[in-house]
């Protein structure tokens, strides 16, 4: 076979490119079974929330803006060829680094680097979203195959692992997981189960079989055919059953699609991993052949349904949120839909931690939390005449530790998205506050309910830094009422089938 060189730079260009393909771009299979998830939904607060998902995902490709806030952690599995040469100074993961720096800090289109150096103690953001994480095989051939994704946090911290007993049931160690995870991993989306192999290998199967093609539909058309694909269609049935539904609301459709990959393992063993795949589902496969960088062609914007927006604010109640009170969110209900205006703080991981430092110190805050509103956000940073960049919610359940201490400040409402934990349900109702979710997955359409921002304070925590936002219309819903009531408990409760 053919020796074929393959310059370095054409590798980090092909990183570059795929990287800001899929930052924009959900996949075609994606977008056809999540199409039909909104029209088969029956549960009216979760049919919104798919709606406004593919709604923000359609304006995301027509304004080649990220579909996500969390712009993902790079994980790339290269295949390559025993008789391909690697043309440069640098290694094939170096090359790859460069082309993720590159994709990040695009001035056209800037993604949100979330990488952070040193993991156990400063924390201090590498600003360009390295270094990826690649995996390296060699085959036969004279190619090099790239598959590059990039997970967001959310999803990513909702990985599993355990070692079953020999005989022990697959099947109901992951939906028992599943059932356990809440919705931070921001359904819906797809589950990856791998078993086998060691520790190690068990995960790297799972996250690896999330990125093949969506084939659900047609595997319940033909019926199963190997005793993996009767696992599945069982996964995908039970899994969808429990009645989670989309952003944890309570609905039909928790997953789009289950995928297994298996390896043979010791015979005392039986490891298995679950790794879910949120909505954005960011991912593609890329060849490089010797002949220059590789590059995927723009998907037909057919492809995304035309969800009318209108009637998408029917029944939602308009709220202010600059003259909001304890007594007139009293009304509310859990699943209740509010459209908000006004002006809102946001803050996330850092900045909540920032301010406890602050008070533990006696020092004051450059800003009142006295009444007001705060939104869990690391927004992408704006390009030109845009207010902000795309604008999602985080997972509300990493500021549970701080939630006291953001009462005991005043703050009258949080904005997130999951579910919180029981003893933060306990203080809110206790305080008479609320805690309300955006759609996760649903950033650009969020960034389009702002119609101002400014800095506040903590600059140096980049996209955590506190800023105000002014917003009209911004499309929420009520999960945690002023007596403890939760939607993240009771919709899944009556879906569950």
């Amino acid at each position: 076979m053919a020796t074929v060189t393959i310059l370095g730079q054409d590798i980090a260009e092909t990183i570059r490119a795929a990287l800001q393909y899929i930052a924009v771009y959900h996949t075609p299979d994606y977008l056809k079974q999540l199409t039909f998830a909104y029209e088969k939904e029956e549960s009216q607060a979760a049919r919104s929330a798919i709606g406004q998902i593919l709604e923000s995902s359609r304006l995301a490709a027509l304004g080649n803006r990220p579909m996500c806030q969390d712009t993902g952690m790079v994980t790339v599995f290269a295949k390559i060829g025993q008789s391909v040469v690697i043309e440069g100074d640098k290694t094939l993961s170096e090359y790859v680094n460069d082309g993720v720096r590159q994709a990040y800090l695009d001035e056209g289109n800037p993604l949100r680097a979330s990488m952070v150096g040193d993991p156990i103690f400063e924390r201090k953001n590498t600003r360009d979203n390295t270094p990826a994480v690649t995996h390296v095989e060699t085959c036969v051939g004279n190619t090099l195959e790239l598959l590059v994704a990039a997970k967001g946090g959310g999803s990513e911290n909702k990985a599993r692992y355990t070692m079953l007993n020999p005989a022990a049931s697959v099947a109901d160690w992951v939906v028992e997981t599943v059932a356990g995870l809440g919705a931070g991993w921001c359904p819906p989306g797809l589950i990856g189960v791998g078993v086998g192999g060691s520790a190690e290998k068990a995960m790297l199967l799972a996250k690896r079989a999330l990125m093949d093609e969506i084939d659900i539909g047609e595997l319940q058309k033909r019926g199963p055919s190997s005793k993996e694909e009767e696992l599945r269609l069982e996964l995908y049935e039970r899994i969808n059953a429990l009645g989670i539904g989309a952003q944890g609301l309570g609905g039909l459709t928790t997953v789009v699609d289950v995928k297994l990959a298996t390896y043979p393992t010791h015979a005392a063993s039986k490891p298995v991993a679950l790794m879910p795949q949120c909505a954005a589902n960011r991912h593609a496969k890329v060849t490089l052949r010797g002949d220059g960088p590789a590059y995927l062609d723009p998907p037909d914007l057919e492809a995304w349904p035309k969800i009318d927006g209108s009637k998408g604010t029917d029944g939602m109640l308009p709220v202010d949120v600059d003259t909001l009170t304890q007594e007139a969110m009293r009304n509310w209900k859990p699943g209740d839909r509010l459209l908000l205006s006004g002006k809102i703080l946001t803050g996330r991981d850092a900045a909540h931690k920032r301010i406890a430092d602050m008070l533990a110190n006696g020092e004051p805050l450059p800003f009142s939390l006295k009444n007001r509103v705060i939104y869990y956000v690391g927004p992408v940073d704006p390009v030109g005449d845009e207010v902000v960049g795309p604008a999602g919610p985080t997972t509300s359940t990493r500021m549970d530790g701080y939630t006291q201490m953001m009462l005991d400040q005043g703050v009258l409402s949080m904005i997130g998205k999951a579910e919180r934990g029981p003893d933060s349900v306990h203080r809110i109702a206790k305080a008479g506050a609320t805690y309300l979710i955006a759609v996760g997955g649903a950033a650009v359409l969020v960034a389009k309910a702002i119609t101002s921002a400014r800095l506040v304070a903590f600059e140096d925590l980049g996209m955590e830094a506190v800023r105000e936002f002014e917003v009209k219309n911004m499309p929420v819903t009520v999960a945690v009422d002023v007596s403890g009531q939760s939607i993240h408990k009771l919709g899944p409760a009556q879906w569950r089938r």
